[in-house]
């Protein structure tokens, strides 16, 4: 029976990791011919700093060209998590493309980061600070040990429990979580080389520790929060992570293999969520199936095509 049971368990991780190298691999390049739409937001952001787009991405660009030490770990974070390059350079050159402007010195970056420990921040709305709030009972399902569930866990419970509604007599923006809770200064700021949000870093905290050995992320201090998302040399191991967790959910939940399409993990670092994504592209391509017609390949938003569209000048940084 002891026999019997080792060649199941061998028989079904086979299929596992059959199933899983049988993802279909999304060929390089965009899939929608034109740019899609940029966001307004974007765009007004853009035009109240007087600058363009095409004078955002030369900024950052020159940044990149002009720094081999920033090359050098862009690099490094890159390989521990068995990402190319191209993947954070894609990150960083879409955020500082239609998020904020670069600085033009990675030195700048750093001196931000320790004025973070001079003020106090919180993490809080309407005077409760996130510490007390995911007490509530709403969250007592929320018990996961690894920090991404555990936080992805608690998201979809503001998204269901609160998120637009009046709840012991407070009530709760009809907005994200993590612009809710987690941007003390104005909701939609993001900060760093990486532009990365609180939430994402909380999530991405336990996979970093593990694969970077820096210390874990902790919710009641957000100024060290905020420090490691602004450090170069910390926030650069949560990119890669970030980017990691999307090349992972989109091969193990839809069946496609990212991997090769900087645009597609830039896009989805954007808009975040990719496991949600992924499940509903499955889900799209499933009903396709049945109904005899192709599967949808994932595609790029605005965002993404612009790393597609400048991936040969990109590789030249490399």
């Amino acid at each position: 029976m002891k026999k019997l049971m080792l060649v199941i368990l061998g028989l079904t991780l086979a299929a596992t990791l059959f199933a899983a190298d049988a993802a279909t691999l999304v060929p390089a390049g965009n899939r929608n011919a034109v740019q899609p739409d940029i966001p307004g937001a974007s765009s007004r952001r853009t035009q109240a700093t007087n600058t363009t787009f095409q004078a955002k991405y030369r900024k950052v660009y020159a940044l990149l060209q002009n720094d081999a030490e920033l090359r050098g770990k862009i690099r490094k974070a890159a390989a521990a998590y068995g990402i190319d390059p191209l993947h954070i350079v894609g990150a960083i050159v879409g955020e500082h493309t239609y998020n904020v402007d670069a600085y033009d010195r990675l030195q700048t970056y750093y001196v931000k980061a320790i004025s973070y420990l001079s003020s106090k921040l919180t993490f809080a709305y309407d005077g409760e600070d996130i510490t007390d709030f995911v007490q509530r009972p709403e969250f007592k399902k929320c018990t996961m040990s690894d920090s991404y569930d555990l936080w992805e866990c608690r998201e979809q419970v503001w998204n269901r429990s609160f998120r637009g509604k009046t709840v012991g007599g407070t009530s709760f923006p009809n907005d994200r979580f993590g612009a809710t809770f987690f941007q003390p200064y104005y909701a939609g700021q993001t900060f760093g080389l990486g532009q990365l949000n609180p939430l994402t870093a909380l999530q991405m905290s336990d996979l970093v520790h593990k694969v970077s050995g820096l210390p874990e992320l902790d919710v009641g201090d957000p100024n060290g929060v905020y420090k490691t998302i602004m450090d170069p040399d910390l926030t650069l191991p949560y990119v890669a992570a970030t980017i990691r967790k999307s090349i992972d959910a989109y091969k193990s939940i839809a069946g496609f293999d990212i991997s090769g399409n900087p645009g597609l993990t830039a896009t989805l670092y954007n808009v975040g969520n990719p496991e949600q994504r992924a499940y509903a592209l499955k889900v799209e391509n499933e009903k396709r199936r049945a109904a005899g017609e192709a599967v949808k390949l994932p595609e790029e938003n605005y965002y993404g095509w612009l790393v597609n569209d400048k991936l040969d000048e990109l590789k030249a940084l490399f």
